[in-house]
């Protein structure tokens, strides 16, 4: 008898390490505000049921994102700097980019708006009063889509506010940038999605002030490793990831995501 315990525990071993082996892991590196805003714990368990495949995502900004998948540590990339992404396929270390959904960025700051930025008729603008007023300016500065985005602002501004007492680089996420710029009392760049997604969670005392000019304009995008760059990639199952991304299915699933109160994060647009 105790041999034949000893045999099916053996056997119940061995079965689950072959289980544990079979198991396919896909890696995605994404911006923090699809994880922030909720979005990949939407998505993925139902990609994962409908193909078997698991799903580790690891949220950072998007400049950290297209290095690591440059150093071939993840398999797919999904972020939010088109020119930056356009660029890295053009050097070969992606392939299959496409776009996939878009939302805006907004500009907020205290409910009380001290500055009197909500009048702003553009984020140029606003960004030149902030400058005017010497802030304060919470910014990620992280080299993260947001971060990017946000200094193409102040550049058509004509301000360099790096260095400035009132402009304060943070190295943060998005959500983590928000709560800063609450207890500072300060404005920030955001994104819609996490807006919208933190604001009661974070209870953060502020306002949108400035929002719809077309250069907040928020494209993502989605790439696969290049397996010719890192041999060892999983592009048979990244391909799947970013096809069903793509699919009537896939952009539905990303349409039909909203916050708690109904208001809809991200707009599919895969071509």
């Amino acid at each position: 008898m105790l041999k034949t315990l000893l045999f099916i525990a053996l056997v119940a071993v061995v079965l689950g390490a072959v289980s544990a082996r079979a198991e396919t892991r896909l890696r995605v590196a994404s911006t923090t505000s699809t994880q922030n805003s909720g979005l990949f714990d939407y998505l993925r368990p139902i990609f994962e049921k409908k193909t078997g495949i698991k799903v580790d995502v690891v949220a950072v900004g998007t400049g950290a994102a297209i290095e690591i998948g440059k150093r071939g540590d993840t398999d797919v990339v999904m972020v939010h700097a088109k020119d930056q992404e356009l660029k890295a396929v053009e050097e070969g270390w992606f392939v299959d980019r496409h776009d996939i959904m878009y939302n805006d960025f907004v500009i907020i700051g205290p409910a009380n708006d001290p500055l009197n930025i909500k009048g702003a008729k553009s984020a140029v603008e606003a960004f030149k009063k902030i400058a005017e007023k010497d802030g304060p300016f919470v910014s990620r500065g992280d080299k993260s889509g947001t971060h990017t985005k946000e200094l193409q602002v102040w550049e058509k501004a004509g301000i360099d506010p790096k260095g400035k007492d009132w402009y304060l680089e943070v190295g943060q996420g998005m959500a983590k940038a928000q709560r800063i710029a609450n207890e500072k009392r300060a404005y920030t760049l955001t994104d819609r999605g996490t807006w919208l997604a933190t604001k009661d969670k974070d209870k953060l005392d502020m306002i949108i002030v400035t929002e719809g000019d077309s250069i907040l304009y928020n494209q993502y995008g989605v790439m696969a490793v290049n397996p010719d760059k890192h041999k060892q990639v999983q592009y048979q199952e990244a391909k799947k990831f970013i096809d069903w991304l793509v699919s009537p299915e896939g952009q539905k699933a990303i349409g039909d995501y909203k916050d708690k109160k109904g208001n809809q994060l991200f707009i599919p647009n895969a071509k």
